[in-house]
């Protein structure tokens, strides 16, 4: 399935389950309660039985999401999603059982109920996720959500994949442009060159590169990865040769062939949503605190310094766009916003500008002011981009954002970093802060960015109270 998709339709299905089990249980209600004579077990109102279920649908679409239902891996399988479905039916169910034990009242007004809904349960969401397949290829008809596809090798591989995809309405997938073998009856652009291919990218809106044969100079392969990786879209890797397969990235089988998908990151789809849905109740369930915190702040940086309270720094964020991220000015006025090492320069303190340069961090910097040094110690100063977390532009945790002069320090490794939102807190702060070299900053930065999971981001959160209350490494 399309990237691109990947996310709407994972909404869509939350959705269309939620609603379909709720739709099941109320008919499962009707057809015992008003079209069967015989007398009921339980005296449970048609509100009540409604409230229970409102109550215990997120534990069903847990269920589901722990079963891997909303993964593309399970439901473009169609077998394999019937059969999950019917499990998390089945579990669904003891999960009322259990609520009702654990709470000491009856849920359903007889046992006939829940016999009649698992098996209404499953059709239902079976029936939801058939109709949303539909619209899915409807949309397809119209160009709506297709990925638009640049395909690389020169086997025979590369033209069966190019022909089985070419029905873009089942496929999802319009094969634009071929960079090597090809059939001549698909209606693509055919280049010789791959270079050339990879030079016309942006012009064709390529949104994935699927490459089917490897060439015999690394530096060939990685140019393409890093082609995909530098412009934020897909990339799979589909061996011709069975000694290619490889179980280090994601694998599957697609039209047949094993598949090697290399992602930059798990933060797409469902975990994307996760994490921003978490940020958001974060910081709007929070607001009462550190709203307070800041108004005392500004009185303290008014009382003490005539200056502006907030200073507004340029930071790159996610894909490389230039965000202006918030913070309380620490420095004095007159330094602010100027470069480090060339003010170091001019001091007479070439052994700062050099340690700047060399780690980004100064262990005793001149030009912050004694407040200033109170507030970066506490990491208070940072407390003014929970309204850029609220704007999406940051996350609570993730990379720190650079400035445009680090970029470089990156290298190649620079597309990965901007493949996630960047973070208030993250991996590095926690594991040393100001204390690590700025290569063990990259290398941890990079390894939260490729290994990210919801428990991690907790246990970071959790890290930087207790870093932060105990001061260590903080500059």
């Amino acid at each position: 399935m399309p990237v691109k998709s990947v996310r709407f339709y994972t909404l869509a299905l939350i959705v269309l389950d939620a609603v379909g089990i709720l739709a099941a249980f109320t008919l499962a209600y009707i057809l015992r309660v008003q079209f069967d004579a015989r007398p009921l077990l339980n005296e449970v109102y048609a509100n009540e039985f409604l409230q229970t279920f409102f109550i215990l649908i997120p534990f069903w679409l847990l269920t589901f999401l722990s079963l891997g239902l909303y993964s593309p891996r399970v439901y473009e399988k169609r077998l394999t999603e019937y059969g999950k479905v019917a499990i998390g039916s089945f579990i669904g169910i003891l999960i009322v059982i259990g609520y009702a034990f654990v709470i000491g009242e009856p849920v359903f007004p007889a046992r006939l109920v829940a016999v009649y809904a698992i098996v209404i349960v499953f059709f239902v969401l079976i029936f939801g996720r058939e109709l949303l397949r539909l619209a899915r290829k409807i949309l397809y008809r119209f160009q709506r959500g297709v990925q638009r596809v640049l395909i690389i090798g020169s086997t025979d591989t590369t033209v069966d994949i190019a022909r089985r995809l070419s029905d873009t309405t089942k496929s999802g997938f319009h094969i634009v442009a071929i960079a090597g073998k090809s059939d001549k009856a698909l209606d693509t652009i055919r280049y010789k060159s791959v270079d050339k291919a990879l030079a016309d990218i942006d012009t064709l809106d390529i949104d994935t590169i699927i490459q089917t044969s490897l060439f015999d100079e690394p530096e060939r392969n990685l140019q393409i990865m890093s082609a995909a990786q530098t412009r934020h879209i897909g990339y799979s890797f589909i061996p011709g040769e069975p000694e290619f397969y490889s179980g280090k990235n994601q694998t599957d089988v697609f039209l047949g062939y094993p598949i090697i998908s290399v992602y930059q990151t798990p933060l797409v789809g469902w975990g994307e949503l996760l994490k921003r849905i978490f940020d958001l109740a974060a910081v709007i369930i929070t607001s009462p605190i550190w709203l307070t915190i800041m108004l005392v702040i500004a009185m303290f940086q008014k009382l003490f310094d005539r200056g502006p309270v907030i200073f507004v720094s340029e930071r790159l964020g996610r894909h490389g766009k230039v965000i202006g991220t918030y913070k309380f000015r620490t420095m004095k006025q007159e330094y602010s916003g100027k470069d480090a090492a060339q003010i170091f320069r001019s001091m007479g303190r070439k052994d700062l500008a050099k340690e700047y340069e060399k780690t980004r961090k100064i262990t005793d910097d001149p030009r912050i002011t004694t407040l200033g040094k109170f507030l970066r110690a506490s990491s208070l100063d940072e407390l003014p981009q929970l309204f850029n977390v609220i704007k999406g532009e940051l996350s609570l945790v993730g990379p720190r954002p650079i400035i445009r002069e680090e970029k470089s320090f990156y290298s190649h490794r620079a597309p990965l970093l901007f493949s996630v939102r960047p973070g208030i807190t993250g991996l590095w702060q926690v594991s040393g802060r100001s204390d690590l070299s700025f290569a063990e900053r990259v290398e941890l930065e990079l390894y939260y960015s490729q290994n990210w999971t919801f428990w991690l981001d907790i246990k970071i959160l959790f890290k930087t109270i207790s870093v932060v209350l105990f001061r260590k490494g903080a500059q």
